[in-house]
This record gives structure tokens, sequence and C-alpha cells, in this order.
């Protein structure tokens, strides 16, 4: 009979905080492991100690590398994955040999608890339990006095080794928030929060409901100060709101639309920074509030005070609504689109919108940016160097016959044809029904470009031919450039392809 491994959680210091299945299980144990660092003392072992019973086994897991730097040939990732290595052979020797084995880890096991790494390497052999445990966030929020989320609040918690950014851009998208894994990270954790328009908000607690605990407004925390055992939290600004005296939602618009709201639907371009305007830039900056596609109001660089609604993929409508809403009450917004918002994007849903009847007096106002077929057509050349038509593939908007005949009219027009939304997840064969109906007026000779990500980390350019064309390579993060009769595809100097249509048409 081998033993039992128990990952049991501690909770968040107080040892009357620990569950009683797992005071149970810590008495009854014939093995108690515990992490620590090079000095010995074990933060988990000390709030197990009253659980503890004499003749018990124990088993300390000492780490090789916690801050300091590390002569290992794998570095810091090489020597930890090493322990953890060493760790499971130590606790699997005990199982082996009958012993039940329990690992004492601080919080939960599995909300960035040190036992999940023993778990994954010894559950698939030995029988295995987990004991679920109070977390940080959660004795954070109860020793601050403050309720985390409420009703449809949104609560995010994320790593303080996220990049300023990133983290910044996570904070505007929520309404509440838990960052962990302070220490070092501390300067840019605030920096995030300050970006985000958020830290005068945002609570420093350390240690919570441990004897030295902490509690600071996160504005006023000196770096120099800050240990591992820390968290910044955002909690509930509905229930904030109430308590501080401010409003906790907007005022019902009046009548009159106030002065200075409006929309303004911005091109992004095609990927990163670099297809940026000038223009597009300075509305950004602008900009009281972000609304977009999650992906595209994530290119957006954060800026202090800024709101951003981020939404998903086929909400077009309810976005229009929600920007000129927010204009109506007085607001900049700005309305964020991938390459040109007036090419299959936002610019005609919000126009849409105002047609409808929303937003009545709200001005919009539209910026260009790059469309995604000049951005994919620089890369090989000039295959849209005459007349061309641009065509979305997507069905989910317009009926395929609509489609079809007009691939079909412009297949017979010779025209360059740039295809968008050639094939999804869900829509497999339309791009095989295009090149057919294509072929119909086209060679087989002509050439066909196939730019995937362009910008994009995962930039891949292809030049093919229409007879060739396979359409199980195409997906929803590619544009397609079919040339007309005239187009040329010739090799350059550096091996790769030039693709160009002439601007005179004999």
């Amino acid at each position: 009979m081998t033993g039992r491994l128990y990952g049991v959680g501690l909770g968040p210091g107080d040892p009357e905080l620990m569950t009683v299945k797992a005071a149970r299980l810590i008495g009854e144990a014939d093995v108690i492991a515990y992490h620590s660092a090079r000095h010995g003392r074990s933060i988990a072992r000390s709030v197990a100690a009253p659980y503890l019973r004499e003749g018990q086994l124990e088993e300390p897991l000492v780490y090789p590398v916690t801050t300091e730097t590390t002569d290992h040939p794998g570095g810091y990732e090489g020597a930890i994955a090493d322990f953890y290595e060493l760790s499971a052979k130590k606790l699997a020797e005990h199982l082996d040999a009958g012993r039940d084995v329990v690992v004492l880890c601080e919080g939960d096991p599995f909300f960035y608890g040190s036992y999940m790494y023993m778990h994954e390497r010894l559950a698939g052999r030995f029988e295995a339990e987990v004991v679920p445990g109070v977390t940080s966030v959660s004795a954070a929020s109860s020793v601050l006095g403050r309720p985390l989320v409420q009703r449809d609040e949104v609560l995010t918690v994320l790593p303080g080794t996220l990049p300023a950014p990133e983290l910044a851009r996570r904070l505007a998208d929520t309404q509440a928030a838990a960052v962990l894994k302070l220490g070092r990270t501390f300067g840019s954790v605030r920096e995030a929060f300050a970006e985000a328009g958020k830290l005068e908000d945002a609570w420093f607690v350390e240690r919570a409901t441990w004897g030295e605990q902490r509690i600071e407004p996160l504005a006023d925390v000196d770096p120099s100060t800050v240990p591992y055992f820390s968290l910044a939290l955002l909690p509930s600004p509905a229930y904030a709101s109430r308590v501080d005296g401010e409003p906790a939602v907007v005022a019902p618009v009046a009548a009159a639309v106030p002065e200075g709201g409006e929309v303004v639907v911005v091109g992004l371009g095609p990927a990163g920074p670099e297809w940026l305007t000038p223009e597009a830039s300075a509305e950004l900056a602008a900009a009281e509030h972000i609304v977009g596609y999650g992906p595209y109001v994530a290119r957006v660089p954060q800026r202090a005070g800024q709101e951003r609604h981020a939404s998903g993929n086929r909400v077009e409508a309810d976005r229009a609504v929600e920007a000129l809403e927010l204009a109506a009450a007085g607001s900049r917004v700005a309305v964020v689109s991938s390459g040109d918002p007036g090419v299959f994007a936002m610019a005609s849903a919000v126009l849409e919108q105002v047609a409808a009847g929303r937003g009545a007096g709200v001005r919009v106002r539209i910026v260009p940016g790059v469309t995604a077929a000049q951005a994919a057509a620089s890369r090989v050349g000039a295959p849209l160097g005459h007349d061309y038509c641009v065509l979305s593939l997507s069905d989910r908007l317009k009926p395929w016959d609509v489609i079809e005949r007009r691939l079909d009219a412009a297949g017979a027009a010779d025209l360059v044809l740039a295809l968008y939304n050639p094939a999804s997840r869900t829509r497999t064969t339309q791009l095989a029904t295009t090149r057919e109906v294509l072929l119909r007026h086209r060679e087989p000779a002509t050439p066909v470009v196939v730019a995937r990500d362009v910008g994009g980390p995962e930039e891949r350019i292809t030049v093919t031919t229409l007879g060739e064309l396979d359409p199980s390579t195409v997906d929803m993060r590619c544009l397609l450039i079919v040339g007309s009769s005239k187009t040329v595809a010739q090799q350059g100097p550096d091996g790769t392809s030039v693709v160009w249509t002439p601007r005179t048409y004999a």
C-alpha cells in the first residue's frame, strides 16, 4: 500500500483561518513537507505549528535560489526545475513506503501555490487530494473592510511580474483587481495603476491577518519597504462610491447635448504603433473613453484617467450605441478599428446607429488608417497598382449568393480583388467556391498573394497562383489579393516574389 499525498492550504497566515479539515490532516499525517529558503525558516511550518504532533517526520524542501543569482547552466528556471524534480523524488520515497504526506502551502494550493508543482509530478502515480485554503486576496479584502466585487462587477487577478503597459491595460478594463507578487515589482505595479487612472482607489495590504499586517493607500507606500507577501487591491468601485460619497451611477442624459461630446472613429492600421498615423495618435491621446473590440483596445497606449470599454467581436452595434451614449453625456469618445474604420469596420456601425436616432446631436468624425489590403500589397510590391475591388467573403451580414454574384462580376470585369475575411472556423468552404468562380474568368497562373498577420509577430507572405491556391492554408487572419489578367509576379534580386499590376491597360 502506498501513502496518500495531500496538498493542504493553510490560509493567509492566521492559524485560526485554517479549515478544520486542514488542521485534522496535518495532525494525522506521517510526513509534513514544507518549502523554505536556504535560511531554513518556513512560513508555512510556522502557520501549521499549532497542529503538528510529536513523532511526525518533517521534510523541508529548501529552494536553491530565490532572489539571488545562480550558476546553474539552465539559469534560474533550470535550477528551479531541478529542485522540483528532487523534491518530488523525496516525497515519492515516503509515499512508496506507505506514509501519508501533507505538503503545506500558504493560501490556497492551486492559487499561485508552491504545492502545484508537486501535484503535477506525483498525482499521476499516487492518490492525491487538495484541501483549499483562504486566499490572500480574500484576506486582504477582509482586513481592508471592503468587498472585492458585487452584482455584475468583474474581478481580475494579476501577477505583478507582468510588464507595466500590460498591467495598465488590464487594470483599465476591469472594475476590481488584485495584483500579487509585489516586492521588486512594486514600482511598475504602482505605475500601471497610475496609467490606468486607478491609483487613488487602490490599497496596499501586507501580511493580511498576521500580527504585523500593514494597510496603506497604494499611492503612499515606500517601494523600499514592500515585501513579497503583499498585494495591491482595487476593491468594489460600487461599494466605494457609496461609502465615499461619490455617485455610483452616471446621471441621466440631459435632453440638450453638453458641449464637447463627440465620437471619433479611429483607424489603428493593421498592426503595431508604427502603422498608426500622427492624427490617429493625437485623437487617441485626447479621448476620455476608448471603445472597441478587446484586442484592438489593447493596442491603444494607456493614458492616466482614460476609461477603456473592451467588448467581443460580434457586438458592433452595441459598441456603437455605447460610444454614442458616452458622447451624449459630454465625453470625448474614440471608437477603434483595425485597419481603416471605413472598410468593413466601425465607422459604418456608428453611422448606422446615428441614422437610427441614437446620439442625437453628437458629432461623429472618422480618422482613417492604413488598410489591411494596403499593408499586404506593400509587402510584395504593387498588386493594387490598377483598378481593384475590395470584397469580404464573410456571409454573417450578407447572404452568400450576393457574395458569389459580386465575385463573378469582379472576375468578369478583370479587376484585381482584395479579399477580406476569407475563412474562419465555421466558414471552411467559401474560399474554395471563390476560387472556382474566379477560375471561370482567370487563368490558373494568375498570381495570388496570401498575407497573414501583416506587421504582427506571425507575419507570413505567400505568393502562389489561383490554380495552386490551397484554401486549407488560409484562416481569418489572412487577406488575399488575387491578380487581374495583367498582374505580374516575378522573383526579385533577393529571391522573394515581387507582384505588381501595370498602370496601363492595353
